[in-house]
């Protein structure tokens, strides 16, 4: 069973994209997402603590990711939770990381100007799930 989350962050490190020699591409990103709340004694808004995540995207979501997100943006993620620990030596830790399904600017912070990616259909038969790209047979219909 997959455990699917939503956040609101900012991109904290620059998006890092690769290419596997299989082809696959990827990218990733450092997200920090802090907690506030409202102190009634300050009368004022608090930072509480940062929660930090790795965010991975794959296929086409990644080329866009890429070319469309920057370090300090602020953004909504929503994908699989993934939650490992992991130790080396006498260091020990627990990795948080997030494999997105979708990802977008979070306009309570700015706007935003959105382009269509290309929509031609994968010759190889894969459908949009495995090409992270719609085909035209799924495409909504304009109004």
């Amino acid at each position: 069973m997959t455990d699917t989350i939503t956040i609101t962050g900012f991109v904290a490190t620059t998006p890092r994209r690769m290419t596997t020699s299989a082809g696959l591409d990827i990218a990733s990103f450092r997200l920090a997402s802090t907690q506030r709340g409202y102190d009634q004694e300050a009368q004022r808004w608090v930072d509480g603590e940062t929660n930090w995540y790795t965010v991975s995207a794959f296929r086409q979501l990644a080329i866009n990711l890429f070319v469309s997100v920057e370090k300090g943006d602020r953004v909504i993620v929503t994908g699989a939770l993934r939650i490992r620990s992991w130790e080396s030596g006498d260091k020990h830790g627990t990795n948080v990381d997030v494999e997105t399904d979708s990802i977008g600017h979070d306009l309570t912070w700015g706007t935003s100007e959105w382009t269509r990616t290309s929509l031609t259909a994968p010759a190889d038969g894969t459908s949009e799930q495995e090409t992270g790209t719609p085909s035209p047979a799924t495409e909504p219909a304009q109004s």
